[in-house]
C-alpha cells in the first residue's frame, strides 16, 4: 500500500508532466512552426507543379495529335489534287478560255509556223522543206503553246508572291483589331492588286456558297501551287482545327515569306552573270549560222546536203543541248 508521501510525489509528477505538455503544445508553433510551414508549402507546391506539368503535357500532346491529324488530312487532299489538268493550268495562267479554245489556238499557231518555215527556207534546202516545215508545225502546235502557257503561269505566280506577305499583314492587323478571318480575306479581295485580289475573292465567294475555309484554301493551292501558299493553307487549317494565336502564326509566316523572297532576289542577282553567259553561248551558234548564210549563201550547203554534214550538225546540236542543260542546272538554285 502506497504511503501518503509517495502518493503526493506521484500526483505532483503528473501535474508537472501535464504542465510541460501544455507548454510544449503552446510553444511548438513558435519554435518549429516555420519548418512545418515550409514542409507544407513544399509539399503543396510540388503537388501543384506535378498537376500543372501533367495538365501542360496533356494539352501539348492533344495539340500535337490535332496538328498531326490536320497535316495528314492536308497531305491526303494534296495527293488527290496533285496532277493539274489543262483547265487548271489555264486558270493558273489567268486565261479566260477553255481547253477546246486552247487546242484550236495551238493548231492555228502550228499551221502558221509551218507555213512560215516552208516559205522562208532557201532554195538550196527545197528538198528538206516539207520535212522541216512539218517538224516546225509540230513544235509550233505542241511545244510553243505549252512554253507560252508555262511562261504566263510563272509570271503570274511571281506577281502573286510579290504581294503575298503584305496581304498576310492585312489579315494579321485585322485579326488583332477583332475582325473575323472571313472579313479580313474579303478586304484582301477588295483592296489588293492582281492576281491576289481575284484569288482571295474566289476564296471568299466559295465560302459564301458554303464551302469550308480549309477546302477553299486547298483550291487556292491548286490554282497557285506554291510552297508559300501551302504554308498559308496549313497555318489556317491548323488554327481552324486545333485553335491557337492566328495573328502570331500569320505574322511569323509573313516574315518567313519576306525572307524567302529576299533570298530569291539575292540568288537571282548572284546568278545573273552566269545566266547572261549561258544566253550568249547558247545563241551564238545559230546567229553565226544565219550571218554566214546571209553573207555567203552557198558556204554551208555541204553541212545540210551531205550525210557527213548532217551528222556533224546532229552532233553539234546534241552537245550544244548538253551544254545548255548543264549551265541551266548550274544557275538553278533550290532554296
Amino acid at each position: 500500500m502506497v504511503d501518503a508521501e509517495t502518493y503526493d510525489l506521484m500526483l505532483w509528477g503528473l501535474v508537472a508532466l501535464a504542465i510541460t505538455a501544455i507548454i510544449f503544445i503552446l510553444a511548438y508553433p513558435y519554435i518549429f512552426g516555420e519548418n512545418v510551414t515550409e514542409r507544407i508549402q513544399t509539399a503543396t507546391t510540388t503537388r501543384s507543379k506535378k498537376v500543372a506539368a501533367r495538365s501542360a503535357a496533356e494539352v501539348t500532346a492533344s495539340r500535337k495529335k490535332a496538328v498531326t491529324e490536320t497535316l495528314k488530312e492536308i497531305d491526303i487532299r494534296k495527293k488527290k489534287l496533285e496532277k493539274a489538268s489543262l483547265r487548271t493550268r489555264l486558270q493558273q495562267a489567268g486565261l479566260d478560255m477553255d481547253a477546246k479554245a486552247y487546242w484550236m489556238s495551238s493548231v492555228i499557231l502550228g499551221c502558221f509556223v509551218a507555213v512560215a518555215v516552208y516559205f522562208s527556207l532557201p532554195a538550196s534546202l527545197a528538198a528538206l522543206a516539207p520535212g522541216l516545215a512539218g517538224v516546225a508545225g509540230f513544235v509550233g502546235a505542241l511545244g510553243l503553246p505549252g512554253w507560252i502557257l508555262n511562261f504566263l503561269i510563272k509570271r503570274r505566280q511571281n506577281q502573286f508572291l510579290a504581294n503575298l506577305a503584305n496581304a498576310i499583314d492585312v489579315v494579321v492587323r485585322g485579326v488583332k483589331t477583332g475582325l473575323p478571318l472571313n472579313e479580313c480575306l474579303g478586304i484582301i479581295g477588295r483592296e489588293t492588286p492582281e492576281p491576289i485580289c481575284s484569288e482571295f475573292k474566289e476564296v471568299v465567294d466559295q465560302q459564301r456558297l458554303g464551302v469550308p475555309l480549309s477546302e477553299a484554301m486547298d483550291r487556292l493551292v491548286v490554282r497557285m501551287p506554291l510552297p508559300e501558299v501551302k504554308f498559308l493553307a496549313i497555318v489556317i487549317a491548323i488554327q481552324q482545327s486545333s485553335g491557337g494565336n492566328l495573328s502570331e502564326a500569320l505574322g511569323n509566316l509573313a516574315q518567313v515569306l519576306r525572307d524567302r523572297f529576299s533570298l530569291k532576289l539575292k540568288v537571282k542577282a548572284m546568278s545573273a552573270e552566269a545566266l547572261a553567259s549561258a544566253m550568249v553561248l547558247g545563241s551564238m551558234p545559230p546567229i553565226v549560222i544565219c550571218l554566214i548564210q546571209l553573207t555567203s549563201p552557198g558556204y554551208l550547203d555541204p553541212m545540210f546536203n551531205t550525210k557527213v554534214g548532217n551528222m556533224l550538225v546532229g552532233f553539234g546540236l546534241f552537245w550544244m543541248s548538253c551544254g545548255i542543260f548543264i549551265m541551266r542546272k548550274m544557275i538553278n538554285f533550290k532554296y
